[in-house]
C-alpha cells in the first residue's frame, strides 16, 4: 500500500482490517448462501425469488471483491482460507437445508439484516476517519439495505398470494 494512502487513515489500522476480514468472510457466506438458496429453492414464486437470489449472489461477490481490494490497499491481506470464514464472521451462515421460499426468505432478511448492522457500524467507525473506507462501505450499505427491501416485498407477495389461495 501507499504509505501516504495508510496515513490519511485517522484510526488504528490493524483494527480496521480485523473489522474489514470479518466484513469479507460475510460476503462470501452471503455469496454462497444466495447462490445456493436460487438453486434449491421450492414453492409458489419459486422463479421470481431464485432469480433475485441470483442478483443479490453477484452483488454480494462483488461487495467481497471490494472489501478484498480495501483490505489489500490498507496492507493486509483477505482471509485466504474458507475454513476460517467461521472464526470470522458476523453473520454466520444459514444453509440453506429447508429450501421452501418462505424460509429461504426469511433466512436471507436475517442475513441482511446483519450485513446491515455491520456495515453501519463500519459506516460510523470511518465516517470522519477514513473517507475511502467510509464511501466503499456506504456503497455497500445501500445495496444492503435494497436486498432487504426486495426480500421483503418478495415475501409479502408469497404471503399474499398464499393468503388469496386459502381465501
Amino acid at each position: 500500500m501507499g504509505s501516504k494512502g495508510r496515513e490519511i487513515v485517522g484510526m488504528d489500522v490493524e483494527e480496521l482490517l480485523n473489522l474489514l476480514n470479518r466484513a469479507f468472510c460475510d460476503e462470501w457466506f452471503a455469496y454462497y448462501q444466495y447462490w445456493l438458496g436460487a438453486k434449491l429453492v421450492k414453492g409458489p414464486m419459486k422463479d421470481a425469488v431464485g432469480a433475485e437470489l441470483l442478483v443479490h449472489a453477484t452483488e454480494e461477490l462483488a461487495h467481497a471483491d471490494m472489501v478484498a481490494l480495501r483490505i489489500i490497499q490498507l496492507g493486509g491481506t483477505p482471509v485466504t482460507k474458507p475454513e476460517e470464514w467461521y472464526k470470522f464472521t458476523n453473520c454466520g451462515y444459514d444453509a440453506p437445508d429447508d429450501p421452501f421460499v418462505k424460509t429461504i426468505l426469511e433466512q436471507n432478511i436475517r442475513g441482511e439484516q446483519c450485513a446491515i448492522t455491520v456495515y453501519k457500524k463500519l459506516l460510523d467507525l470511518t465516517r470522519e476517519k477514513d473517507p475511502v473506507t467510509y464511501n466503499m462501505v456506504l456503497t455497500i450499505l445501500q445495496q444492503e439495505v435494497e436486498h432487504e427491501e426486495d426480500l421483503q416485498a418478495l415475501l409479502e407477495d408469497y404471503e399474499l398470494l398464499v393468503g388469496a389461495m386459502k381465501g
